[in-house]
């Protein structure tokens, strides 16, 4: 299957250390709705798609799997981030990974944050500790961040009709970022 180039590169990112897992289901339900307002070439990552090694490599030394994804989060034309709330913050080693990222790459992007964790004393992660992150990348953010808990989602799927409104509109808001950076781009190439 070819891919179109047209077609905008939506890289989902989940910080779960396992798969299945809550925080992939919600990056993926973000990149659903998305390609349900439009065509996108959308390709879904875990953490555990870095391979074990990620943890202790320097950027030189990164194993082929870890490299792999990092070239596809630098690549892409929009980004969908979710991480796990361990105790009060984003995953470490999701973190890390955007360690390797070269700013420079992600100026601009276009990006949706999500988080899942125990409890609604976790949501904040989103505004107080991924936000700041990708601002100092100096992506494009989506407003709207998503942010579920164990009550908000059963069998993969989002149940509570508030967290799916807030999807829907980060999946708009995103949409519209895709469309406002590929103008910019467009015009840069002219």
């Amino acid at each position: 299957m070819s891919v179109n180039p047209s077609l905008p590169r939506v890289v989902a990112f989940s910080g779960s250390a396992k798969r299945p897992s809550r925080t992939r289901d919600l990056v993926e339900a973000v990149g659903a709705e998305l390609g349900r307002l439009r065509r996108i070439d959308l390709k879904i990552y875990d953490l555990i798609d870095a391979g074990p090694g990620i943890g202790v490599a320097l950027r030189e030394d990164l194993p082929l799997s870890a490299a792999h994804l990092i070239e596809a989060i630098e690549g892409a034309d929009a980004l969908i981030v979710g991480t796990p709330v361990y105790q009060g913050g984003y995953a470490g080693l999701f973190k890390h990974v955007f360690d390797f990222v070269d700013p420079a790459r992600m100026a601009g992007m276009p990006v949706a944050l999500t988080a899942t964790g125990g409890g609604l004393r976790h949501a904040l992660v989103v505004e107080h500790g991924l936000r700041p992150l990708f601002g100092f990348f100096a992506a494009h953010v989506a407003p709207t961040s998503v942010y579920a808990g164990p009550e908000d989602m059963a069998d993969g799927r989002i149940t509570d009709a508030t967290v799916a409104a807030r999807l829907a509109t980060a999946a708009v808001e995103l949409a519209a970022l895709l469309d406002v950076a590929r103008a910019i781009d467009a015009g840069a190439a002219a």
